[in-house]
């Protein structure tokens, strides 16, 4: 009872900020895995299923937003896909220090340049929709799908910092992107693809799953009442410190 106790208050906590920043819940819920006990390949699918609780409790939220557009939705998921399961069966075989340390500059360096690019993500201007800036969106968005199913921590902050800088959307806009498509769609194939190539802690999987839905959803209601200089502040913390914690880990 300690251990699910445990395991729900820091799935909770992981989630409520994920869903307000756009990301960044591997942070506090993977390494509790492992502290708990799990081996990595276990504590990496057990946590890829849990996440896709994320999205389900963001989705329940921002869908009366109504802000995602079909065929733009369309485009991140037929270009994100095929890079999460290529992901995600690669990733028990690359180095674990190199892909952490990697990860954790590429992560330091996404909040840095929102701390240093105060109006970025503060108004929604699409572009790149059509003709050679989407073919750029679309390999830019595989390269993330490929970091999402095979990264463990934060790699949802690199969708959301994409879809700004290259799209044109703003914070509030984006972060439901991610919360939605990445949390629950990418998220549950990378975890449909690891629970048949690896193992999951079904056992350990009711508090995760209840943290992250409550978590979620809280979160994503907190974004869209505070709006985009509140989510791109929490984006600019949560990015700094997984880079730190990643890169000193």
């Amino acid at each position: 009872m300690l251990d699910q106790l445990i395991l729900f208050v820091a799935s909770l906590a992981a989630n409520f900020f994920s869903a307000l920043s756009g990301g960044g819940a591997g942070l506090i819920q993977f390494p509790m895995l492992i502290f708990l006990g799990l081996p990595f390949g276990v504590a990496l699918a057990t946590h890829k299923v849990a996440s896709v609780a994320l999205g389900l409790g963001a989705t329940l939220r921002h869908m009366k937003e109504s802000h995602l557009e079909r065929r733009f939705s369309l485009i991140i998921l037929g270009a994100g896909l095929p890079g999460v399961v290529l992901g995600a069966v690669t990733i028990l075989q690359v180095p674990e220090r190199a892909a952490t340390l990697a990860l954790g500059v590429l992560t330091l360096g996404l909040g840095l340049y929102s701390v240093f690019k105060p109006k970025l993500g503060m108004e929604h201007a699409p572009r790149n929709r059509q003709g050679s800036g989407l073919v750029g969106g679309v390999a830019g968005l595989f390269v993330v799908g490929f970091l999402n199913g095979s990264i463990t921590s934060g790699t949802g902050l690199f969708l959301t910092i994409w879809l700004i800088r290259w799209f044109g959307l703003d914070y509030t806009r984006a972060v439901a992107y991610t919360l939605i498509l990445c949390g629950l769609i990418w998220n549950g194939t990378g975890a449909l693809v690891l629970g048949v190539i690896g193992t999951v802690a079904w056992d350990w999987m009711p508090a995760l799953l209840a943290g992250s839905i409550i978590g979620g959803y809280l979160g994503s209601h907190l974004a869209i009442r505070k709006g985009n200089l509140w989510i791109k502040r929490s984006f600019e913390i949560v990015t700094i410190l997984i880079g730190l914690k990643l890169i000193l880990s």
